[in-house]
């Protein structure tokens, strides 16, 4: 299903369910080693799923260790990410080139727990989501802005190497799509032009929300 969110050149794979049998990545295994069964199982299949996406980018598929923000670490000129929730487990990766980062995030298509709207939205993401809401109340729009600010994150850290609160960006949805503009500078590391505004594309199906974020130079 992700792939229908993502651009030409970018592999994905997907899983719905664990293999219990499944044995950790030999180069991974100190990674969950006190992990409980149930995140350890997602870890592997969202890793196999990663090292098909490689495979079919025509990368050698290897061990994938989280850096300093548990960000997986991805091989030498390959942007990529990686996610998982209840019933899903997918990555997508492309050769750097036209593409210089990637996000995608997916989540069980219900409505927020109690009290996280509020931490994560402003005012006006909130006034958003309820016209939205009003027209459209078939989706969970509250749990598509979040997936969305999920993407957007993951696709800003590799350029940022910062954190990115949910306050720090103002995101709002079009038909399949989301634009998020940033509320504070989007300093680069590597000193090219900051970073303003991200966009994406959404889609609900089979009972989850997924969302990605394709950066291209």
């Amino acid at each position: 299903m992700i792939e229908e969110l993502l651009p030409h050149g970018v592999a994905a794979s997907e899983a719905f369910a664990d293999d219990e049998a499944e044995p950790v990545h030999p180069g991974e295994a100190h990674v969950v080693v006190r992990s409980v069964p149930s995140r350890r199982r997602e870890f592997v299949t969202a890793r196999r799923c990663a090292r098909e996406a490689l495979i079919s980018i025509g990368v050698a598929p290897g061990p994938i260790l989280p850096g300093p923000q548990r960000e997986p670490v991805w091989p030498e000129g390959v942007i990529g990410s990686i996610t998982h929730c209840a019933g899903y487990r997918g990555a997508a990766v492309a050769r750097q080139g036209a593409l210089e980062s990637l996000g995608i995030d997916a989540e069980p298509h219900a409505p927020l727990p109690d009290g996280i709207l509020e931490a994560v939205t402003s005012a006006s993401e909130r006034r958003h989501l309820a016209g939205l809401a009003a027209r459209n109340p078939e989706i969970c729009w509250d749990r598509a802005l979040f997936s969305a600010k999920e993407s957007v994150y993951k696709a800003w850290f590799p350029l940022a190497r910062r954190m990115l609160g949910f306050d720090e960006a103002e995101l709002s949805f079009e038909a399949g799509a989301f634009t998020a503009r940033l509320l504070v500078p989007g300093t680069r590391v590597d000193g090219r032009p900051a970073l303003t505004v991200f966009r994406g594309r959404f889609l609900v199906k089979d009972g989850l929300v997924l969302t990605a974020v394709a950066v291209t130079i």
